[in-house]
């Protein structure tokens, strides 16, 4: 991961020139607390006047990397909807957990405080994505509709960078979460076994997000996976957290074409 103007991280893959990616973090905006300081989420209870200075803020900062005409902001709800971003989709916030673009200076992108923002790019940069998954979507397959909403019918190999979530250690949720992991895990039983770690609680057990999204991007035979190292639990300076505080701000992961 790298920063970036003090205040934002940009995805460290190798993607081609033209993919330009920024993070947000919660520091360097205008909101109060509990949404201190920078949230863009409108939907949280902020005030929206501050959230459209934050979303102006994070437009400039955008263009200090490569022109950017347009963000994509969605209105996330655990679906596996995908949307293909346009000038027409951008003046809306259309109902979708994933956007994918082919149009320069069109930003697709994703808000999260403890999902896990995936960014998503062809290996020839052609088109990009951004994809927001909890638990619940990545077990109902909203990676696979953004994979195959970006790859088209285009034989580009995929690249994929895996964003600020919440850790293995800090998320504790139920068995009947495993138990729907493993009825859908096919081949890879085992594995996904593997992505839970008893709690200690009664039927409650640790769940790693990240490693649940890798094995799914493994079975559509995506190899070049990076990211997935940060906890947006356990880093309060930097990050929002849902689970952490209630009543919080959003990050926003954003990929576009220069």
């Amino acid at each position: 991961m790298t920063l970036f103007a003090e205040h934002y991280l940009l995805a460290d893959w190798p993607a081609p020139a033209r993919v330009k990616t920024l993070m947000t973090t919660r520091l360097g905006g205008v909101s109060t607390a509990p949404f201190d300081s920078l949230n863009p989420a409108q939907h949280v209870g902020d005030d929206s006047r501050q959230v459209d200075a934050n979303r102006q803020i994070i437009a400039a900062t955008l263009n200090q990397l490569g022109d950017v005409d347009a963000v994509q902001w969605l209105n996330q709800t655990h679906s596996i909807d995908v949307i293909h971003s346009d000038y027409h989709t951008v003046s809306q916030s259309p109902d979708a957990d994933a956007c994918t673009t082919v149009i320069p200076n069109i930003a697709c992108a994703v808000m999260t405080a403890d999902c896990l923002p995936l960014l998503l790019c062809r290996q020839d940069g052609s088109a990009v994505a951004a994809c927001h998954a909890g638990w619940r979507g990545l077990l109902d397959g909203v990676i696979e509709q953004t994979v195959q909403q970006l790859a088209g019918n285009s034989a580009s190999p995929i690249l994929v960078w895996l964003g600020p979530a919440i850790s293995q250690a800090s998320f504790e949720v139920g068995g009947e979460v495993r138990q729907q992991f493993l009825a859908a895990a096919g081949n890879q039983q085992a594995a996904t076994d593997d992505c839970f770690i008893d709690s200690g609680n009664s039927n409650k057990y640790l769940a790693d997000l990240y490693q649940l999204a890798r094995l799914r991007l493994h079975r559509l035979s995506i190899d070049q996976i990076f990211g997935g190292e940060l906890c947006t639990f356990n880093d309060r300076q930097r990050f929002y957290s849902y689970r952490r505080d209630g009543q919080t701000g959003r990050l926003a992961s954003i990929i576009w074409l220069d």
